[in-house]
């Protein structure tokens, strides 16, 4: 197996800054959301389409809101549009906006990084993070409470460790499951 040509290692820190900024602003939105609110009483929901509902109890928002309206919440929309902007850098690595913005705007204007490293391990990362919002994501649609603000808080706390001090949680867990045989590695004949 072949190893792809060398990135820039500043390039997955300047997108892990950006999305580290977007992660911290969809756990904020999750935290005063539907996902954490309780409901003392009685409740009234109004969704496009559909009827008004009240509710009656002590329950969580989430858990008694139409699906249109956990659909509908802002830190829903903005985790859906990371999640596809996670898929979109594990997927089609040339072509992500952070990574393009980083080759065409950044970079000329610094000097040559001191060494290259394997773009394996911080697109692997990309993909651990799609799947961590992914999870909360759907248990948000589930009505779980909670779900999407720690997802987007776990996710988070990965960028930002690698955004401010360049350790990568994915590809540290790539590099233990490359060690372990299971990623980056030919199979033996």
């Amino acid at each position: 197996m072949t190893t792809p040509a060398g990135i820039d290692p500043r390039g997955p820190r300047f997108a892990a800054t950006i999305t580290a900024v977007l992660l911290l602003i969809a756990t904020f939105l999750g935290l005063i959301g539907i996902s954490t609110a309780r409901l003392p009483g009685a409740w009234l929901s109004f969704a496009p389409g559909f009827d008004f509902l009240i509710f009656g109890g002590d329950n969580w928002a989430i858990q008694v809101a139409p699906l249109l309206n956990r659909i509908l919440d802002p830190a829903f929309l903005l985790t859906v549009v990371i999640a596809l902007l996670f898929l979109w850098s594990a997927a089609w690595p040339q072509s992500a906006p952070w990574g393009a913005l980083f080759r065409r705007v950044i970079r000329p204007r610094l000097a040559p990084p001191a060494e290259l490293e394997d773009p394996r391990p911080p697109r692997f990362a990309q993909g651990v993070g799609l799947f961590v919002v992914a999870v909360g994501l759907v248990l948000h649609v589930l009505g779980v409470p909670w779900a999407l603000p720690i997802a987007t808080a776990a996710a988070f706390i990965a960028a930002f460790l690698n955004a401010a001090f360049a350790f990568c949680l994915g590809c540290q867990l790539y590099l233990l499951l490359q060690r372990a045989g299971v990623v980056g590695r030919a199979a033996s004949v």
